[in-house]
């Protein structure tokens, strides 16, 4: 099929030229007076192994995270440190009034304003002042206010009946103001302060409202030791008993395996027993089936004849019902037919009638020719003048002409 391509398609199965022929390439020159030698000979040129620095050590991903860790640490405790040295509470122009006179309120909702404040804590007494602290930079409430009474005992009401108060959705914190009351205090921000919602594990933290006693940071702590160390010892004893179980597991299990020999050797003669009786119940099983299965078999055969009979004579009746129908049928249109012959027959009669009575009395015929075309005259001079012909007057029944 080949030979019938184009030359420009022959072009493309045309072998390629061959390869050219090259001489084998020659042997190297090899210098028959040249030497192989060791490195022994270099070796005073190699470094002293003491002078040899110590290898660096990469730290890993934890260990980086770690240092930077610490450096933070160090970096904020220096800046707490600095900036505790600069704090004086009883130097600060925001602080004035009274200190044992003023509450400290916090965990108050952002939403809630000042007067809100004052509804809710004027019942313990008459306020003087409330401060509100704010952000700086973007002068939103930070959570917690001063509030200033009028008198001491205000603020031991509000001490005492104010706390977990809910306001706006929140149960605020109510203590005294510790920064001008309280020697050597120091606020959250560096470090003091006495909430207990950030101790450390979630099983240290105190999660209810209200005011915290710090004596309950170490109960919860004495709490959670105790609770260690009880499981320490249930762990301890539960490894003992776990080894007094094993040995005994190792002698229940040797009375086992002597018992299940046993009972094994009893099983093997009970089986071959059982197997005997199963044998004879399977044949007599068998039998009965192959007597139930003959049985279903020539029910199924009477079904099958009754079915097939049941279905001749509803054939029969299927038959009988449409040659009645057809028979009725047939009846129908030749009843049509024959009333259909009738009716020609009588026009046909009529007619006959009609020409011979025409024969016979020309006269009465041209009679009613007159009558007729008098009446069809009439009737185009009605159409012609209706009023004039409305407007004469009606003949009476006995021939006189009655005035309009």
């Amino acid at each position: 099929m080949t030979q019938f391509l184009p030359a420009n398609l022959l072009a493309l199965f045309a072998p390629r030229d061959p390869l050219p022929y090259l001489p084998p390439p020659q042997p190297k020159h090899v210098n028959e007076d040249c030497t192989l030698t060791g490195v022994g000979m270099y070796g005073h040129l190699f470094e002293d192994p003491a002078d040899t620095p110590q290898p660096v050590k990469c730290p890993s991903r934890l260990e980086r995270k770690e240092a930077k860790r610490a450096e933070k640490e160090e970096h904020q405790k220096s800046r707490i440190e600095q900036e505790l040295s600069n704090w004086d509470p009883q130097n600060d122009p925001n602080a004035t009034g009274d200190a044992f006179k003023t509450v400290f309120v916090s965990r108050i909702n952002y939403d809630t304003r000042e007067d809100k404040l004052q509804r809710e804590f004027e019942e313990f007494g008459y306020i003087r002042k409330i401060h509100m602290v704010r952000d700086v930079r973007t002068g939103k409430p930070r959570g917690y206010a001063f509030i200033e009474y009028e008198t001491e005992k205000g603020m031991r009401a509000a001490y005492k009946y104010g706390d977990g108060k809910k306001i706006d959705g929140r149960r605020v914190v109510v203590d005294i103001e510790r920064g001008r009351t309280v020697k050597n205090w120091k606020p959250r921000r560096f470090g003091g302060g006495l909430g207990g919602s950030r101790i450390g594990a979630p099983e240290f933290n105190i999660t209810h409202s209200g005011r915290v006693d710090p004596r309950q940071y170490q109960e919860k702590l004495d709490r959670a030791q105790r609770a260690r160390d009880r499981a320490l010892n249930n762990d301890n004893e539960k490894e003992r008993s776990r080894s007094r179980e094993r040995s005994r597991d190792r002698s229940e299990r040797r009375r086992s395996t002597e018992r299940e020999r046993s009972l094994k050797e009893d099983e093997k003669s009970d089986d071959r027993r059982r197997g005997r009786r199963d044998d004879r119940e399977r044949d007599d099983d068998r039998d009965r089936k192959r007597d139930r299965d003959r049985d279903d078999d020539r029910r199924r055969d009477r079904d099958r004849d009754g079915d097939r009979k049941r279905d001749r004579r509803d054939d029969d009746r299927d038959r009988d019902r449409d040659r009645k129908r057809d028979r009725r049928d047939r009846d129908d249109r030749r009843d049509r037919d024959r009333d259909r012959t009738g009716d020609r027959d009588r026009d046909r009669d009529r007619d006959r009638d009609r020409d011979r009575e025409r024969e016979k009395y020309p006269e009465r015929e041209e009679e009613n020719n007159r009558e007729r075309r008098e009446e069809e005259e009439r009737g185009k001079e009605v159409e012609d003048n209706p009023k004039e012909i409305l407007a004469e007057p009606a003949p009476a029944e006995d021939g006189t002409v009655m005035a309009s």
